[in-house]
């Protein structure tokens, strides 16, 4: 009962409570991010995929279904009590003396939710970094469950940073002015680059695709591929910047990135562009049955990893945040189950463990230890 209580609390007195924080000046203004304006601005409404001052799906795509604030009311205050693991859950302190060892490995190493660090024919890519304690502008809110295997101070020079789309769990503002003083290249969807020139990104550093384009890097290829989502750091922004899913195409090994999607039938037009591709990496967690257009269920993971043509699927978005209504752990467990169904190479390493993807990996269920 008690539970309950605090529940119906937090949902029913939301509004007060969010006015509260702000009187108490917890909200980090300046993680809020830009606004476009200039050139940029005038891409994007040139953008064929910016209608009616908003940046749209390629399929009709509504984020909350009809009845689901109710549904979603009734699965928040009677649902799952085990959102969270009872404790730490098996991590790795990954050794990064020689990383990646050879101009033709293909190495992923996951940090956490969606957070990647991979060697790919040379080049050193981090994917969507995100290493505070909390994924959110208000302090103690969608807190870190799961402490990052190793600090962002600790890893190697990046060749480059890879940003799916802007929602505080993907883009952090600290982790872009730390990475930005190193001198990559943000590869980031169309508008995006807004928020990165106001927290002082130079605009030299700043690469905007939208979807369909693509940038050369060396030997390396990054394209700007569609997903289905939708973005935005406040209420006052939302699909304001373009979301993306991200496909890297180098000399010896092909990856494909999902970020934060819904099932579409393009993730079968990317497998026949771009495919077969060595690595998936796809989201698996915060799914909810309110919201099934904009994040996929773990089955939906297996038939979008097949459409794609994958050899081996590495699932992210899960296992360190509170984003959802179901387990923590009910992701990897029916992601497991679908893909052993199929026939899918599942990769499952325990947080900063890392994978040589041309070797064999030996892949366990530790989530149930």
């Amino acid at each position: 009962m008690k539970k309950l209580l605090k529940r119906a609390a937090v949902i029913l007195g939301g509004a007060v409570v969010l006015v509260a924080v702000l009187a108490v000046s917890f909200v980090d203004f300046d993680s809020l991010g830009g606004e476009a304006s200039g050139p940029r601005l005038e891409r994007i409404e040139q953008s064929p995929h910016y209608q009616d001052g908003r940046f749209v799906n390629l399929e009709p795509t509504e984020v909350m279904l009809g009845g689901s604030f109710w549904s979603s009311t009734r699965e928040f205050l009677f649902g799952s009590d085990r959102r969270e693991p009872s404790g730490p859950l098996p991590s790795v302190k990954p050794d990064l003396s020689e990383f990646p060892t050879s101009d033709t490995a293909l190495e992923v190493i996951w940090l956490g939710h969606s957070t990647v660090l991979m060697a790919l024919d040379g080049a050193v890519l981090l994917i969507d970094p995100v290493f505070d304690e909390n994924a959110s502008t208000v302090a103690g809110v969608a807190r870190r469950f799961q402490p990052t295997p190793v600090m962002r101070e600790d890893l190697p020079p990046v060749d480059a940073v890879v940003i799916s789309h802007d929602h505080y769990d993907h883009l952090e503002m600290s982790s872009v002015r730390f990475f930005s003083e190193q001198g990559p290249p943000f590869f980031v969807p169309l508008g995006v680059g807004a928020h990165l020139e106001v927290w002082g990104v130079p605009e030299k550093q700043i690469v905007e695709l939208e979807w369909g384009q693509s940038y050369n890097r060396g030997p390396l290829e990054l394209v700007c591929t569609p997903a289905r989502h939708f973005s935005g750091r406040s209420l006052l922004d939302r699909d304001q910047t373009l979301w993306a899913s991200w496909t890297f195409l180098g000399p010896n090994h092909r990856v494909f990135y999902s970020g934060d999607t819904g099932p579409s039938a393009e993730f079968t037009n990317i497998g026949e562009q771009y495919g077969p591709f060595d690595l998936t990496i796809i989201q698996i967690g915060a799914y909810g049955e309110s919201w099934p257009l904009i994040h996929m269920t773990p089955e939906e993971v297996i038939e979008v990893h097949l459409a794609l043509k994958g050899k081996k699927l590495l699932p992210v978005h899960w296992g360190t945040f509170d984003l959802a209504l179901h387990d923590w752990d009910e992701p990897i467990r029916n992601t497991a189950a679908s893909a052993a169904l199929n026939g899918v190479e599942l990769l499952t390493p325990r947080l900063g463990e890392r994978v040589d993807i041309d070797r064999p990996f030996e892949s366990r269920a530790w989530w149930q230890d």
